[in-house]
């Protein structure tokens, strides 16, 4: 009997992802990954940073997502920006369809992540902030971060 592994182990996180959108709702998904891919994720070798989700045919894929390829892959390695399949139940892949074709949303990858063993992705439903919206939030972290000082300093 193998020992039962917990905890989540985060792989990559997409920092661009919560500077660049709105986001409105979050979901787990897992992803089909081929060996030498996972062997290369356990290392950290991914980058998420430019990488979205679309469904096509009823599926959910997630493209641009580069795992670098394993050094000891061989011939056997994988191809680093290959679409991969997101798994998720039919009725939650209709749902996010819906809304991403009526209101202009998209869906982003906020990070990857092994939970039990199995690697998952975590996508964000988001829409895309303006310029004002980014000023506006970087006004109010630097203001966040001076009361925060000023506290440190009374104390």
């Amino acid at each position: 009997m193998k020992p039962e592994k917990t905890g989540i182990k985060i792989v990559a996180t997409n920092r661009k992802a919560r500077y660049s959108y709105h986001i409105l709702d979050t979901l787990e998904a897992g992803i089909v990954l081929q060996g030498t891919e996972v062997k290369s994720l356990r290392n950290g070798k991914a980058n998420i940073a430019d990488s979205h989700a679309r469904v096509l045919n009823g599926e959910l894929f997630l493209f641009h997502l580069h795992i670098s390829p394993y050094e000891q892959g061989n011939i056997y390695n994988h191809e680093p920006t290959r679409p991969r399949k997101l798994l998720l139940h039919k009725r939650e892949i209709r749902r996010l369809e819906g809304r991403v074709q009526e209101k202009g949303l998209t869906l982003v990858p906020l990070k990857i992540y092994f939970k039990s063993g199995k690697a998952k992705v975590e996508l964000g439903l988001a829409r895309g902030k303006k310029l004002h919206d980014k000023r506006t939030d970087i006004s109010q972290r630097d203001a966040q971060r001076d009361v925060e000082r000023e506290m440190r300093r009374k104390q």
